[in-house]
């Protein structure tokens, strides 16, 4: 496989985008959230989200697509600036990282988390931290080979009435 062509997402890109998200999703997390949240989510809903999200958006949100030799989409990324509760820091996070289930494993999640976290060195980011599942075993164990690790961070969200845990991991980038 030739490497993928890593560029910005444009609104073209919001239907394939929420594709990649609803299908790594369902994926990724089956077991680890509600089955119902899974099952209800909506890519044509979710594209219109990402369409707003863009129109919307003050530049501080990088939106990154893999293409694939022949064109289609095969991988998203999105980061920015770190959120701390409201606030944003000097530090970056890397919000989002998806690949369609079937090209899990063909070397796009590495391409795309390499430029993610080369495009916040080549900003001045110190460092990029990132949310991953507590219970995403795949999902860590791809971060820690990337040089991320767990800093013992933990928080929970929301979903249809369940607590789900997470755990910030940092890789520091001076």
């Amino acid at each position: 496989m030739t490497g993928p062509r890593i560029r910005p997402m444009t609104p073209d890109d919001c239907a394939g985008v929420a594709g990649i998200r609803v299908a790594g999703w369902r994926y990724a997390y089956r077991g680890l959230v509600p089955q119902a949240h899974l099952d209800g989510m909506d890519a044509g809903e979710e594209a219109e989200r990402q369409r707003a999200r863009l129109a919307a958006g003050d530049g501080s949100v990088v939106d990154l697509v893999a293409e694939a030799a022949d064109g289609t989409l095969a991988g998203w990324a999105a980061y920015g600036p770190y959120r701390d509760g409201d606030v944003r820091t000097e530090d970056a996070e890397l919000y989002a990282l998806y690949v369609p289930p079937e090209r899990i494993g063909q070397g796009l999640g590495r391409v795309l988390l390499a430029e993610v976290t080369g495009r916040c060195a080549a900003a001045g980011h110190r460092r990029v931290f990132l949310w991953v599942l507590r219970d995403n075993a795949r999902a860590r164990r791809f971060y820690t080979a990337a040089g991320y690790t767990a800093d013992g961070t933990e928080e929970h969200f929301e979903l249809a009435g369940i607590r789900v845990p997470e755990v910030r991991y940092v890789r520091e980038l001076v």
